[in-house]
């Protein structure tokens, strides 16, 4: 059994590193403020004891805890987890930890998480998306709290919002698909319920449909939210009326992957008789037989903005920043011309 000794503190330190507490705290919160001797004989007092500064007693002095909270619907999607990683990398090259919660969609759930994190303290938050519970906006106003909503770009809440342009990235792609002449379009959606950011994507398929007088009919649209096995069933019922759709968009990488695998196990040959795509890049969609084509979302990047941009704002630094983050297609084996 370990027994428990006692705590090392800042008196500790300042003792045997022959100098006073306040000197420690400059060296440790302000270093530029003392000689490189005397920071590298703290550090190294530090180090040889052990010591953890107190949290709670740094965040009392300086009103900051350095820590930024995080809400993501989910961390099961690429897009992400890939985020987070690159979140999480970025904030602690700046001094900063990340709090993470999920909200799996939900609003209430999210406004929870809001709350608890709040309740940490933490500096700023992160979002995904400008859809939330009606009493979030407030209660961020009223802690002011920074706040920032990311795998978004809205030009008319410009600088709020970190990450690609939902509507013009499924315009690109639906755009691409007519110019290979397809003008019968099937949709395996991604759930609107909660999620502003796959209402947008709907929104630019259906505008640049409407463009060439286009429309996708009843029969070939299906909705559902992420799951392969859930994909495979949706995209069997959209074949099921015909004739089918020579282009198959879905919403996310998940429900693309299994409307190509059911496609495959319908022997309906991709792409001579139809074209599928997705959204979002994960491993498999290019290991696939037959490798999809795809809208790239550059999540890690999104990540990397959004810490810089919190640090930034947070430290009072001047810095002019990119708010949209491009969304690449990516043009594999999946699509090809229409048939005849």
């Amino acid at each position: 059994m370990i027994h428990p000794r006692r705590k090392i503190g800042l008196r500790d330190v300042a003792k045997v590193a022959g100098v006073s507490t306040a000197t420690v705290s400059r060296a440790m919160n302000n270093p530029e403020a003392v000689s490189e001797a005397l920071r590298s004989r703290v550090a190294s007092v530090v180090r040889h004891l052990g010591w953890v500064p107190d949290g709670t007693a740094r965040a009392l002095a300086t009103k900051r805890t350095h820590t930024i909270g995080a809400i993501f619907p989910t961390l099961t999607h690429g897009d992400f987890a890939r985020a987070t990683q690159a979140l999480q990398s970025e904030l602690a090259l700046g001094g900063y930890t990340l709090l993470l919660a999920c909200s799996e969609y939900r609003p209430e759930q999210e406004l929870q998480q809001a709350q608890k994190l709040l309740e940490r303290g933490v500096d700023a938050l992160i979002l995904v998306g400008e859809t939330h519970h009606a009493a979030l906006p407030a209660l961020l106003r009223n802690n002011a709290v920074l706040c920032v909503n990311t795998f978004v770009y809205n030009p008319s809440t410009h600088g709020t919002c970190i990450g690609p342009d939902n509507r013009k990235a499924l315009y690109r792609l639906t755009t691409y698909l007519a110019e290979l002449g397809h003008r019968r379009f099937g949709v395996v959606a991604q759930s609107t319920e909660n999620n502003d950011r796959a209402r947008t994507r709907l929104q630019g398929i259906h505008d640049a449909l409407a463009e060439r007088s286009l429309a996708i009919r009843p029969g070939h649209f299906a909705e559902g939210y992420w799951g392969i096995a859930e994909g495979r069933q949706l995209f069997r019922r959209i074949v099921a009326t015909q004739p089918w759709p020579t282009a198959v968009i879905c919403g996310n990488a998940y429900l693309a992957v299994g409307a190509m695998l059911e496609s495959q196990a319908m022997n309906i040959r991709v792409p001579h008789e139809m074209s599928i795509v997705g959204y979002d890049d994960i491993e498999i969609m290019a290991e696939l037989a037959i490798p999809i084509t795809t809208v790239r979302v550059l999540s890690d990047e999104v990540g990397r903005r959004t810490a810089r941009f919190l640090i930034a704002t947070l430290e009072g630094k001047a810095e002019r920043f990119a708010y949209e983050c491009d969304a690449e297609i990516v043009i594999r084996a999946s699509t090809g011309p229409a048939p005849r």
